[in-house]
């Protein structure tokens, strides 16, 4: 249920345009974010929010206590406004029911702000902790756009699709609703990623190897159940080896922890490593799942991967996010339905045991990698502040599609 029209009037909208002040007309410009959910709405709106103070710009994020839970790696100046939302996928019949009610108070709440702060530009990264804020912008016509990380446009992005001024796609192409714009930036990856961007790879041999295991900023369960036996039942020269840094969720830390100690496998395993780009430059192989920010980070760092798909993901979105590694060659992709400890051992031994196959794969990633989407994103945020037309990359794809 999205409050774009209906929750304040047209004669409301305009009375707030003609008669109130704005405070901040003497300061810097305010992009204010919308997102929330997980770790791949918000990784992509806290590397616009790095660029954008860069650039003199003040920045807000607008989400709900869930998103605020991935706001500690964002910049200090960032102010954080939690507002309420909800989501239809959790809860029982009560909690189902009050989800309508509770998006409308946040939406008012959100109204409320925006009419004080009067943001130059807001833009969502999708989740439902989005949708107030830009609720907000569409009551208020505030010039607002949103970032599609995946091959699919997520629910709360299509229901907004037409109702902003862009559509900024992360994977390309995306399928957008008919009359809504849109263009390819690619997927922004965070300071920390650009920092090691293309760093150089070490490839696989008889000494110390890295094995990276992410599920995504909340752990993967399949991943815990499947990685550990799948890496004991590697050859003893090249178990000997290896280091494993597993990210698993909370209730799965005891048991995956215990698994690797049993087998005598140096792992660390947390619920939340705040620092996988150092991870992930040190590893020889990442195994993960198809999340855009994943892919993102594999691709701008080069990193020869592994990765199963969410199955369940909206659209199979996952799967579609990995077209561009697979046809590179940079990663082996195993459909949840294939993935067995044999199977995946088969694989970690394929990349280990070939060093040069792994160093094509790396550079094959670095391929596929677009690591300025977040000035492309900067640039996009600009013009619509000076009110400047977007390129609608729609038009082409459809002809060329026609052709």
């Amino acid at each position: 249920m999205i409050f774009c029209e209906g929750v304040v009037d047209e004669q409301t909208a305009w009375w707030a345009e003609a008669h109130l002040t704005d405070p901040m007309k003497d300061k810097a410009p305010l992009l204010l974010l919308a997102a929330g959910g997980t770790g791949g709405h918000m990784f992509p709106a806290q590397s616009l929010a790095e660029h954008m103070l860069r650039q003199g710009w003040r920045v807000k994020l607008s989400t709900d206590a869930r998103g605020a839970r991935y706001t500690g790696g964002f910049p200090h100046s960032v102010e954080i406004e939690q507002i309420s939302s909800a989501t239809f996928a959790r809860g029982g019949l009560l909690a189902k029911a009050l989800v309508p009610f509770r998006i409308l108070g946040g939406t008012l709440a959100a109204t409320v702000r925006m009419l004080r702060d009067r943001p130059d530009v807001v833009v969502g990264f999708g989740g439902y902790p989005s949708i107030p804020a830009l609720s907000a912008a569409c009551i208020l016509r505030r010039p607002r756009m949103v970032h599609e990380q995946n091959g699919v446009l997520g629910r709360v992005n299509r229901i907004f699709a037409r109702r902003v001024d862009h559509v900024a796609c992360g994977t390309w192409p995306t399928e957008v609703p008919e009359g809504a714009k849109a263009s390819h930036v690619g997927n922004p990856v965070r300071a920390a990623v650009l920092e090691r961007a293309g760093a150089g790879y070490i490839p696989p041999g008889d000494y110390p190897m890295s094995i990276l295991v992410i599920g995504g900023s909340q752990g993967a369960r399949i991943l815990s159940d499947v990685v550990p036996p799948a890496i004991a039942n590697l050859p003893m020269p090249l178990l000997r080896n290896i280091r494993v840094s597993h990210q698993a969720r909370g209730e799965d830390l005891e048991r995956v922890a215990a698994y690797y100690a049993e087998q005598n496998i140096d792992a660390d395993v947390q619920e939340f490593f705040r620092d996988v780009p150092r991870r992930m430059s040190e590893a020889q192989l990442v195994i993960s799942r198809g999340g855009a920010s994943s892919v993102a980070d594999i691709s701008v760092i080069g990193r020869p991967s592994i990765i199963v798909p969410y199955a369940a993901a909206t659209g199979d979105h996952q799967s579609i996010n990995v077209q561009a590694l697979k046809k590179a060659g940079a990663t082996i992709v195993i459909p949840e339905t294939a993935l067995t400890p044999d199977a995946l051992s088969t694989q970690i031994e394929t990349v280990l045991d070939q060093p040069e196959g792994a160093v094509q794969m790396a550079r094959a990633a670095l391929s596929c990698a677009v690591p300025d989407a977040t000035l492309h994103l900067a640039e996009m945020v600009e013009a619509l502040a000076a009110g400047a037309p977007l390129i609608d990359e729609t038009t082409n794809r459809n002809e060329q599609d026609e052709t």
